[in-house]
């Protein structure tokens, strides 16, 4: 049998806490949390999490991050809650983003007037790339 850890503070010390469901049930004595081994619910890949908060710092809403990523917008604004991620506030641009494939992102970038007066990140997302551009508002 493969050892359980407690899923929130990942002690080993756990003891076994009765039959929820007909699955074992256990309780860390550490924190007192109590769990099951299979436990219910999706987890999401971290990779998503980081790519989430990433596209929070560079600017765009939740809402936005919610039809890129495919989580939650109450997801990510938990996940921000939780890292405590804090963005710099800048009034004066504002952040667009497109999502290439590789042919399109360097023919994108072939062309100097695409780049001349803006600030740019290139990210990868899955097997595309996403390029978020910063330009200053015009009055």
């Amino acid at each position: 049998m493969k050892t359980a850890s407690c899923p929130k503070c990942q002690s080993m010390s756990i003891i076994k806490s009765g039959i929820i469901n007909n699955r074992q049930r256990f309780r860390c004595k550490n924190c007192n949390y109590n769990f099951t081994v299979n436990k219910i619910g999706k987890k999401i890949d971290s990779y998503y999490v980081t790519k989430s908060l990433q596209l929070f710092l560079e600017g765009l809403s939740y809402r936005e991050i919610e039809r890129i990523i495919g989580v939650s917008h109450v997801t990510v604004s938990n996940w921000v809650k939780e890292y405590k991620i804090k963005r710099a506030l800048q009034s004066d641009y504002h952040p667009s983003y497109k999502i290439y494939s590789h042919e399109e992102l360097i023919s994108y970038l072939k062309n100097k007037s695409n780049i001349i007066g803006a600030g740019m990140v290139i990210t990868e997302l899955g097997d595309k790339f996403m390029l978020i551009k910063w330009e200053r508002f015009k009055d």
